[in-house]
């Protein structure tokens, strides 16, 4: 069967009347989590991970790349009449679009990002659709060498790509991947770690340590803060559709922010900040209005949303094809395919391909409902900003502790959600970034059982794992994920101290 023939099958999937349902439920939810600052969709797929573990797999998985999705498209609403970006990824839309909504233009702004996010989420699900059957093609000759090279490879990407520094991100695989290695050995059944506390001989729960880390880490560090007063909205003044000549100047900056970002969020180490930068970048660099630029320019709100949207879709592919994430909204959903007993990967579009292609065909028709919801309901998002601090945060809070108590009712896992609370948020006091934490417990295991796979099968020779040509070509890259990043800070640091002293002088 071919990939139209799998896409196919995969929207009569989507297409039943439940999955509709939680395709909906998602990218509502994922709209309004991305209008409210600093309530991003990893933490609301944290959320429901303890509350919909009995649901169907395909629905929840559904509606958790519904939250992505609409996570995307809610981030530019603040972004534009806040300058308060819901997401990371929406920061550099702020740059224009907030200037934008101040000169009255704040409809044709929060309208080119929508369209935008809409064609390049159509380009890029397709685009998803087409490229993931040849990478699960390529990753179905990997043996255990090469997975357990390809963990590497997602361990040090995961460490570089997230946070400021790549030691505070290793600082934080590390803590992950020491959370893994708690409860019974896979391979010879002696207990690990469990200091003789017979809760802990199951291991730790991922989704434990998602809700404690996510909603309570954040919560606790924005209850910290303290109020700052009330922040300024924007009012959306005239209409919030775009003229003829912002419709001529917006599709070019769509088409191009499609096909920067969604490269970038499919690589290991990609992201979807990345992707907006540098078309943002871009359309400074090819504008016919450069004056315009840092004053309100559509071309800088239409390119990195097209952008950020079709990152999202990138970020699927390794997800869906690898097992891999790249962004902590990717790591949590793994964690969902993980409660259900399903591994992404190449074995997945084998044993379960309804699922995968439902998945995927759900994702165009969640881009249908996001442009629906989006333009017209505009003021409804915005009075959702008006929604008490305290109120909407002691709601995270009461949500997450009955989602964990709902989803294994012990005392003991509700202590331990307090602590790895406490441990997420005195991480962010630090800048510790916390996804890598969340993917070391995740991979941590499986790259154990294919090293000891490996050495088993080579009699305990370690060059074994440079013998393979995969493998040790996914080791050099992680080598130089690791190293370069590294040099490149030493070298900028280098600079600046230079300049300081020729000042001085």
């Amino acid at each position: 069967m071919g990939t139209f023939d799998f896409l196919l099958q995969g929207l009569l999937v989507a297409a039943q009347p439940m999955n509709l349902l939680y395709a909906l439920i998602g990218v509502t939810l994922g709209t309004a989590v991305g209008v409210l600052p600093g309530i991003g969709p990893a933490l609301t797929v944290a959320l429901l991970l303890p509350v919909t573990y009995q649901l169907d797999p395909a629905g929840s998985l559904i509606m958790f790349a519904g939250i992505y999705y609409g996570g995307m498209y809610g981030g530019s609403t603040t972004s534009i009449l806040l300058n308060t970006p819901g997401e990371s990824a929406s920061i550099v839309t702020a740059l224009e679009g907030n200037k934008m909504a101040r000169a009255g233009r704040g409809g044709p702004a929060l309208a080119t990002a929508a369209i935008g996010s809409f064609v390049a989420g159509l380009i890029a699900t397709l685009g998803l659709a087409f490229i993931a059957p040849y990478i699960v093609k390529l990753a179905l000759v990997f043996g255990p060498r090469e997975y357990f090279a390809l963990m590497v490879l997602a361990f040090v990407t995961v460490s570089s790509a997230f946070g400021d520094s790549t030691l505070r991100g290793l600082t934080s695989l590390f803590i992950g991947l020491t959370l893994a290695c708690i409860g019974i050995d896979q391979l010879t059944g002696q207990a690990r770690l469990s200091f003789g506390v017979p809760d802990l001989l199951d291991g730790i729960e991922v989704t434990t340590l998602a809700v404690a880390m996510f909603a309570i880490g954040e919560t606790l560090f924005i209850a910290a803060q303290g109020d700052r007063g009330p922040d300024k909205v924007e009012a959306v003044r005239g209409s919030v559709w775009m003229s003829a000549t912002d419709w001529a100047r917006s599709w070019k900056p769509w088409l191009r922010g499609t096909f920067i970002g969604f490269p970038i969020g499919a690589m290991p180490a990609g992201g979807a900040e990345i992707g907006t930068f540098l078309s943002y970048a871009a359309e400074k660099r090819l504008t016919k209005h450069p004056e315009e630029f840092g004053n309100g320019a559509i071309e800088g709100v239409a390119g990195p949303e097209a952008a950020n949207n079709a990152s999202a879709a990138g970020t699927l592919v390794p997800l869906l094809t690898l097992g891999l994430p790249t962004t902590a909204t990717a790591a949590i959903m793994l964690a969902g395919f993980q409660q259900y007993g399903l591994q992404p990967g190449p074995l997945l579009f084998a044993t379960n391909p309804q699922l995968v292609w439902g998945l995927i065909a759900s994702l165009l028709i969640a881009n249908f409902m996001l442009l629906v919801l989006n333009l017209p309901l505009i003021g409804l998002w915005v009075k959702l900003l008006t929604i008490p601090k305290p109120w909407l945060y002691a709601g995270i809070l009461l949500f997450a502790t009955l989602g964990t108590i709902g989803a294994n009712p012990s005392v003991f896992e509700l202590g331990m959600l307090l602590a790895f609370g406490l441990l997420g948020y005195v991480m962010r006091v630090f800048g510790y970034p916390i996804a890598p934490v969340v993917v070391g417990l995740i991979l941590g295991p499986l790259a154990e059982q294919q090293l000891r796979r490996a050495l088993s099968i080579s009699q305990g020779d370690i060059t074994v794992l440079f013998t393979s040509p995969i493998a040790a070509v996914l080791l050099v890259i992680a080598a130089l994920a690791l190293v370069v990043p590294l040099i490149l800070r030493a070298r900028g640091r280098g600079e600046v101290l230079a300049q300081l002293a020729a000042s001085e002088d």
